[in-house]
């Protein structure tokens, strides 16, 4: 392979002979033909809506759900527009109240404490570990709080000892809500992610393992739940055209109790992720096996640092997360924008100022003022994240560590 087939040099006369990246680190995952094909029926037809109101065929929507429930093993799904929205209806329909104190991980995306503000509760962040998960000990000292949910954000695909995640909300009465955002195909110990939790929660959008632009799915065992949540989806009382649904005597004990929140998924974005799940082996693959390879050459890199990772996490890992050790902030933000005029786009979430997807627990002022968290900022100070496109070749992976390790020499 031609070693400049996907590079160039840049001869800016201000810095030396550069190797400049020919790659989109932000491509998606692809959306299959036969998703672009159902699609395009679906539009053509003009129903769009997932309710039928004289009781056409089942909808996309519903073949989804069901498909979906069957590939995780669980009893009930519900298909809604984003991941956010499943959250929201996760607190909703375990009881969540206004004041209600909910904990989570500091280390997450905005999206999840904002679903815990939307529902009137209050955000408890929990310290982070240097391996990127939640500290388990500040978990026990928090659970004491008297808080009744924890929100555990597999956050980037990094999975938590989920034995000991289980058995400490089991000990305090706490119900466990997973955001499997990350992590959808992945297991830990055997158990898939999501089936820890009374509720788990997964996403759609079109940087996760399957890529339908927007859209999220809410799954359960409880009946009780699953009816609450397709109620506040809004379903219009045809909640019988739901695709992994509880008995029509669970809806008729909630539904004049369940305001219509109308945040349904609709038939198009169905028709496109609806083929992907089964490509969700195969993309695993492919994203570990590049991933594998960037730790390894990263872990060889000075003053970088790759965790690593326990033997009962099964990942798939469609980003990698590394830590800059031994150097400072204002150094690590030339390191960073270096790598970005060179092709490489890394979120470093150190930086003061929200960018993009790297916000944290200190840019959401909408939260209540919380302890210091100096763990949890030590390590955000330091950590970064890039996305891995399934056409990354070995090539590419080369030339992406050594424009951060020449970057790195470069700012000496």
């Amino acid at each position: 392979m031609d070693p400049l087939a996907n590079a160039m040099e840049d001869r800016n006369t201000d810095n030396p002979p550069r190797v400049v990246l020919r790659r989109d680190l932000g491509e998606p995952a692809p959306i299959p033909a036969s998703g672009l094909r159902r699609a395009e029926q679906v539009m053509q037809r003009g129903y769009i809506t997932r309710y039928g109101e004289f009781g056409r065929e089942q909808s996309e929507v519903a073949l989804l759900e069901k498909d979906f429930a069957a590939y995780l093993g669980c009893r009930y799904a519900v298909a809604l527009n984003s991941c956010g929205s499943a959250l929201f209806l996760a607190l909703l329909s375990t009881g969540v109240q206004p004041g209600d104190r909910v904990l989570l991980n500091a280390f997450t995306l905005a999206p999840v404490p904002g679903s815990i503000v939307h529902a009137g509760a209050v955000p408890v962040f929990v310290e982070c570990n240097d391996q990127y998960l939640i500290d388990l000990g500040d978990l026990a000292r928090k659970a004491e709080t008297g808080a009744g949910v924890l929100m555990l954000s597999h956050m980037r695909g990094h999975i938590a000892d989920m034995h000991a995640v289980t058995e400490l909300c089991r000990r305090h009465g706490i119900t466990l809500i997973e955001d499997c955002a990350h992590t959808l195909g992945a297991k830990w110990d055997g158990t898939p992610s999501g089936r820890f939790g009374e509720v788990a929660c997964y996403s759609f959008q079109s940087y996760k393992h399957i890529n339908a632009g927007e859209g999220g799915m809410l799954v359960t065992d409880d009946p009780d739940i699953a009816a609450k949540a397709i109620l506040y989806s809004g379903s219009y009382m045809m909640y019988g055209q739901n695709g992994a649904a509880p008995a029509a005597e669970v809806f008729a004990r909630h539904q004049a109790s369940i305001p219509n929140l109308s945040l349904r998924m609709h038939e198009v974005t169905a028709a496109i992720a609806r083929p992907q799940i089964q490509l969700l082996e195969e993309r695993g693959r492919a994203w570990n096996a590049s991933y594998q390879d960037l730790a390894a050459r990263l872990a060889a890199v000075e003053h970088v640092t790759v965790p690593a990772r326990d033997s009962r996490e099964e990942y798939i890992a469609s980003s990698i997360q590394f830590s800059f050790t031994g150097i400072s902030a204002e150094r690590i933000a030339r390191i960073v924008d270096r790598c970005a005029a060179q092709g490489v786009g890394i979120k470093w979430f150190g930086r003061p100022e929200p960018r993009g997807f790297t916000s944290h627990f200190e840019h959401w002022g909408y939260a209540p003022e919380q302890p210091l968290m100096n763990q949890t900022r030590e390590i955000l100070s330091r950590l970064c994240d890039m996305r891995i496109p399934l056409t990354l070749t070995p090539e590419d992976r080369r030339l992406i560590v050594q424009v951060i390790a020449d970057s790195i020499q470069a700012t000496r």
